[in-house]
């Protein structure tokens, strides 16, 4: 189980971490039913904080930042020296954590995505984790909820009986949701993007030598142009900038933290 610390990457706070010290983490912040609030981030998540002072507030705001992709793992050797054996990948994190849910009786919440991908969702982590308990699922209305509406989702959420909250809205909104609820739902929420839609079956990942060299993006922005030409063919060369400018001490990224708060140790 590694757990090296936090560590800044273009101001966000990145927790130097194993899939093991997670999963850890997560089981027993549900079984003592206290707030945890998880993102894993690639480029793009770490992007949005760089360039956005009020969203890396919120970013630093959550317990666990997890590095994602392998760009975000490298700058952690990089910049701090950090080294891990791998990245943390939120698709893969998903799988580890609804099997350790599945045998200590943890009933599990799946909020986002569409109806269509979530029944597909559930079926298949029904097939894999048999003893697994879904205490309900809820798709997105992607649309600005107004706050009896977010208070209503956050209740039934509690209501289910649920000890850990899958969300899949896409970044950077299920950080912001998991941010704002933290507190509220006061267990495990776990902010994994596209691992809804991957174990859902309803899109492809990218076989596991690309992941591996970091070029899983070039599999991604194929079988979706469209919509991922920006934060691939923009976002990245940008990251790779901004690191180089940060290193050469041409502009500096403080991490910022939210308003009157410290900084946040990682769960012990």
């Amino acid at each position: 189980m590694i757990d090296a610390g936090r560590h800044a990457v273009l101001g966000v706070r990145v927790a130097a971490v194993d899939y093991d010290a997670v999963v850890d983490a997560v089981v027993r912040a549900a079984e003592a039913g206290k707030p945890l609030a998880v993102s894993a981030l690639a480029v793009h998540g770490v992007m949005t904080g760089a360039r956005d002072p009020v969203h890396a507030r919120r970013l630093n705001g959550l317990d666990l930042v997890l590095p994602d992709g392998q760009p975000v793992r490298w700058a952690l050797r990089w910049r701090h020296g950090v080294s891990l054996p791998d990245r943390v990948y939120g698709p893969a994190l998903s799988l580890r954590v609804l099997a350790a849910c599945a045998i200590h009786g943890l009933p599990v919440y799946f909020y986002g995505s569409r109806e269509p991908v979530l029944t597909a969702l559930v079926r298949n982590v029904l097939a894999r984790f048999p003893e697994l308990l879904v205490a309900g699922c809820e798709p997105s209305q992607f649309r600005r909820q107004d706050p009896e509406e977010r208070r209503a989702v956050v209740e039934r959420i509690r209501g289910s009986g649920a000890r850990v909250c899958f969300t899949g809205l896409g970044c950077p909104r299920q950080e912001v949701w998991a941010f704002e609820n933290r507190d509220a739902l006061s267990m495990p929420i776990l902010a994994v993007g596209a691992a809804f839609d991957f174990h859902a079956g309803t899109s492809l990942q990218a076989p596991a030598w690309m992941q591996r060299v970091g070029l899983e993006w070039a599999f991604r922005l194929a079988c979706e142009p469209r919509r991922l030409w920006q934060r691939y063919l923009v976002l990245n060369p940008l990251f790779a900038l901004f690191l180089f400018a940060e290193w050469a001490g041409l502009r500096r990224f403080e991490p910022a933290l939210p308003d009157g708060s410290e900084p946040l140790e990682l769960p012990g």
